[in-house]
């Protein structure tokens, strides 16, 4: 009886490699079309083909793949490098930063851009990482941010009441002053969820500029005094902090 015709919980083979925190999606459906990946001791070529959890036995390359350990990792994000496994345009990206670490295939939890600098999570977990990045469950996001004016009250109620852009609304969940230069100031904005660079998009609407931007927690889960560049592992004191 083959898994087309079986009951059960089933999902495509490529997703079932990444719920098993081997791989990616992307990469796995790459193996599969490489006809690296059997099932059950059959080559398929659909990275859409069903598994029974718990019944099927996936192969990569002639080896039985099972469940990684659960790893959860937090990189304190330099400037300058993209949120991304592999860039077209040959740039540094973050994977830079666990060089020689030998650690197993791990994801961006969310992103923050090339410019932005502070708290990125990784893991191969992908069920934990779909409820970080929930915009209704997921946990609020908290932002430093350096702009190159001295704000009036009236910007920091804009950022909370929000603008319309590209059939999206952009707002902040609070906003408040931090400190203030002769001709830039510091501003706490936190945010519900973060979509495709918020922030930015919501103060220029406003005519502001970001100088700098740093995500400095999720949840209760705060960057602390890590330095730049380096990363830590997760405890589980650590995880209860962005439950919801």
């Amino acid at each position: 009886m083959t898994a087309h015709t079986r009951t059960g919980r089933r999902h495509g083979v490529a997703r079932t490699l990444s719920k098993l925190g081997v791989a990616s999606r992307t990469v796995a459906a790459g193996w599969v079309l490489d006809g690296r990946v059997a099932l059950n001791g059959r080559i398929v070529r659909d990275p859409e083909f069903p598994v029974l959890q718990g019944s099927d036995q996936v192969t990569v390359d002639g080896r039985p793949v099972t469940a990684s350990e659960r790893v959860y990792l937090l990189l304190n994000k330099p400037r300058g490098l993209v949120t991304t496994a592999a860039d077209e345009q040959g740039r540094d990206t973050v994977y830079r930063c666990f060089d020689g670490a030998g650690l197993p295939w791990l994801a961006p939890v969310g992103r923050l851009d090339k410019a932005s600098e502070g708290l990125l999570l990784f893991s191969n977990d992908p069920e934990w990482a779909a409820h970080l990045t929930d915009p209704v469950t997921g946990p609020e996001k908290t932002y430093r941010v350096q702009i190159n004016t001295r704000p009036a009250p009236a910007l920091l109620s804009a950022l909370v009441t929000g603008t319309d852009q590209a059939g999206e609304h952009l707002a902040a969940r609070s906003a408040r002053l931090l400190q203030t230069g002769e001709k830039n100031a510091w501003l706490e904005i936190v945010l519900a969820e973060g979509r495709n660079r918020h922030i930015r998009r919501l103060l220029e609407a406003q005519g502001v500029a970001v100088l700098r931007l740093l995500r400095v927690a999720i949840g209760g889960l705060a960057l602390g005094d890590l330095p730049k560049g380096q990363w830590r592992r997760l405890a589980a004191s650590d995880l209860a902090k962005v439950r919801p």
